[in-house]
């Protein structure tokens, strides 16, 4: 199990170290100029110059990528081109607010799409299979953008049940410790603001879980299918077990490989693609600030923020990895 482990550990290197050659050329692709964006387009081309010696833009390609993985190495993400801040430091102030949405949205959508994935594979045929594969599929397809205005117009607007953007209520008060509010409003006590704070995440947080829901629903329900045919799930019911014992201790447990996967792969492109949905709903978190630093033309903005993205990722499929060693003992390196 340590091989197993330290063999997924070693392969991250590999990985973050591609990520880290394609996102620094392909940032360099974009059009403009950071400079320009900078001091704004009536700045002279002296003034242009200086900054772009400053920023080390003048410096060619290979020679600005050795600095930056130079950097990298030491865990100094650079200076962000339009705050002249740190990027760890902001990076750090945002990145909570993406995680908890994305948590949030990943319980919702595994709690939900497994328990109809079940059910539908339990019940294969009935009214609830076909319609809960008619609600996955149409959740697949449903554009997020276009989902998230019409929540927030009928729960927001007109039935005010829900409040309508942001992290937290303009009238609640919270200590700000870890950046993380539900974590901080424990610790602080502040229930008031535990509750604002979790009343916030409702709409985002079901938005950006439709996707994931229904791939999660479709996948249990094939997964479970395709166990409850073996011959050792006809002979646990033979040997008179409750068929709650057969589903959920016996199949169950050999069809959550490919769920597993599911989940942890759902888990980390909602760390990374929940553009819309901040955008949306205004939204603090780093899909949104990567997206801004692409419209400056902030390449250590975009740059750290993917990196970050990325690392996060590849550890969250090492630790799949991991659990189906810890659930099939037969997984083994080859």
């Amino acid at each position: 199990m340590i091989r197993f482990i330290l063999h997924r550990i070693l392969s991250l290197i590999p990985t973050i170290f591609g990520v880290s050659v394609l996102v620094f050329f392909m940032i360099h692709l974009i059009p403009g100029d950071p400079a320009e964006m900078m001091l704004g387009e009536r700045a002279n081309e002296k003034s242009l110059k200086i900054l772009r010696e400053q920023l080390g833009l003048d410096q060619p390609l290979y020679v600005q990528y050795g600095r930056f993985m130079s950097r990298l190495l030491k865990g100094d993400l650079g200076r962000a081109l339009r705050t002249n801040e740190k990027v760890s430091r902001e990076i750090a102030d945002r990145l909570p607010a993406t995680i908890e949405l994305a948590l949030m949205a990943i319980i919702i959508a595994t709690v939900i799409g497994m328990l109809a994935g079940i059910t539908s594979a339990t019940r294969q045929y009935s009214l609830f299979d076909y319609v809960s594969m008619v609600l996955s599929l149409t959740g697949v397809s449903m554009p997020i953008f276009w989902l998230g205005l019409v929540l927030m117009i009928v729960f927001s607007l007109h039935l005010g049940w829900v409040p309508l953007s942001g992290r937290l209520s303009y009238d609640i008060h919270l200590e700000i410790i870890t950046n993380f509010y539900i974590i901080d409003s424990i610790i602080t006590y502040n229930w008031a603001a535990f509750k604002d704070t979790l009343w916030h995440l409702v709409l985002p947080a079901f938005t950006l879980s439709t996707i994931p829901m229904a791939t999660i629903a479709r996948i249990t329900r094939s997964s479970m299918l395709e166990v409850l045919r073996q011959d050792y799930i006809r002979t646990a019911k033979a040997k008179g077990l409750s068929l709650m014992m057969v589903h959920y201790k016996h199949a169950l447990k050999n069809a959550l490989i490919p769920i597993i996967t599911v989940i942890g792969l759902q888990f980390g492109i909602l760390l990374g693609g929940a553009i819309l949905t901040e955008t949306i709903f205004a939204w603090p978190g780093i899909g949104l600030w990567i997206l801004n630093g692409v419209y400056a033309r902030d390449f250590n903005a975009v740059q750290g923020g993917t990196i970050v993205v990325a690392t996060m990722f590849v550890t969250i499929n090492m630790f799949v990895d991991i659990l189906y060693a810890w659930i099939n003992p037969r997984i083994k390196v080859s």
